[in-house]
């Protein structure tokens, strides 16, 4: 059974040192609820259905009668579950969002950038189009971390984290369902500071990926509780070799110098800074543990308690008015073109991130020269106006 490690900022204890002890002890008078709670209480009164953010804007008319908290209870939070290669993760956040009712988020890949709206994956086309402009997802980085897209690869990572956890800020607003994700972009800087300390990655690239972050990450709302599974390294080595998959058993970048870092960058940064902003429960996952267990803390956290103006612990959530709700849940919904332009800062002094005009146009030519990409997506060879374009859902990726 997993052991709940004590923490003040990120002092980690062994399991022979301790016994299961929440990180916030006090019991509160509205906390998440678990399946078996909820199913022991009457039922609760109805909530407004949920809001079809995905096909309809959230406009300042519709504000004025469909207002955000109304939907809100107390599952409504944002859970990250964070921990290394191989922890168990997606299983583990699987069952908690089954459990307390929210909607479970798979870690953001490289996908999102590669697979398009009419479901054409971009990787079909590396063959032909100049190597400095194919495709690169983890399968590449685990095999050759060295590559000169290592560093492409990690700035594009972060920015699906963002894109995904803005996707999860704007179903928690218009749904009032809670979601549960498996890292999120507040963690990405880890992997990012293990490739740096292994040389994957040149100074410059992390210069520019700081940037990107200092000018995009405070437009978010942070997590209101975060559970981190911890997995020694040696740990950590026999898992990966266990799920036996090719690219992390024969590939370059899992070493266990790389794996201690991402630990030490996890423990003495993260989880310190994080602990600032949310509740935070650290496991011992080494030998996996129970769902349920884990339920059980969460329902003891006291996410209510921090009510003074400038407590940081919750701030985020602590939104005094209804108007100010409705312009953060426009914002998520309407207006995630305008989050992602804040990654477009220009910088031309780091040569691995620079792809040149040769080999842009080249790549243009054959991923637009292919016939799936001969129209824009929504349009097909017989209709060519707006009057006879295809309806497609407004909510789409941004790439």
């Amino acid at each position: 059974m997993a052991t709940l490690i004590r923490t003040t900022f990120v002092k980690i204890l062994s399991p022979a040192q301790g016994g299961k002890i929440a990180v916030c002890g006090l019991i509160q008078n509205r906390s998440i609820m678990g399946k078996a709670l909820r199913e022991s209480l009457p039922p609760p009164p109805p909530k407004p259905a949920p809001f079809d953010y995905v096909n309809k804007d959230y406009t300042w008319i519709r504000s004025l009668f469909d207002r955000t908290t109304h939907r809100f209870d107390e599952n409504t939070k944002v859970i990250i579950v964070e921990g290394p290669v191989a922890a168990s993760k997606t299983e583990f956040a699987k069952c908690l969002a089954a459990d307390l009712g929210m909607k479970h988020y798979p870690e953001a890949n490289m996908d999102i950038h590669y697979i398009r709206p009419n479901g054409c994956d971009l990787r079909m086309f590396d063959s032909q189009i100049p190597e400095d402009t194919r495709t690169f997802d983890h399968v590449d980085f685990n095999r050759n971390p060295n590559h000169r897209l290592a560093g492409n690869f990690q700035i594009m990572m972060y920015t699906a984290r963002y894109q995904q956890y803005i996707d999860a800020l704007a179903h928690l607003l218009n749904t009032g369902q809670g979601v549960v994700l498996e890292r999120s972009p507040y963690s990405d800087f880890v992997f990012l500071e293990a490739m740096f300390h292994q040389k994957y990655i040149s100074k410059g690239v992390r210069s520019v990926y700081y940037e990107l972050r200092n000018n995009t990450i405070e437009e978010l709302m942070r997590p209101h509780l975060v559970i981190y599974l911890d997995v020694p390294v040696p740990k950590v080595m026999e898992a990966i070799k266990c799920r036996n998959l090719e690219h992390e058993v024969n590939g370059k970048a899992l070493t266990p110098e790389f794996l201690t870092e991402v630990e030490r960058q996890y423990k003495t940064k993260y989880l310190r800074d994080i602990s600032t902003h949310a509740e935070l429960l650290v496991y011992d996952w080494s030998g996996g543990g129970e769902v349920e267990v884990v339920v059980e803390d969460i329902e003891r956290l006291n996410f209510e308690q921090y009510t003074e103006r400038e407590e940081p612990k919750m701030k985020d959530w602590r939104i005094p008015r209804e108007a100010e709700w409705a312009d953060q849940r426009k914002l998520y919904t309407n207006s995630k073109h305008y989050l992602m332009n804040l990654f477009g800062i220009p910088r031309l002094d780091v040569p691995e991130l620079i792809t040149s005009a040769e080999d842009a146009y080249a790549r243009e030519q054959v991923i637009y020269g292919h016939p799936e990409f001969e129209f824009m997506e929504g349009y097909t060879k017989k209709e060519s106006g707006l009057f006879t374009k295809n309806k497609i859902p407004k909510y789409y990726e941004y790439v």
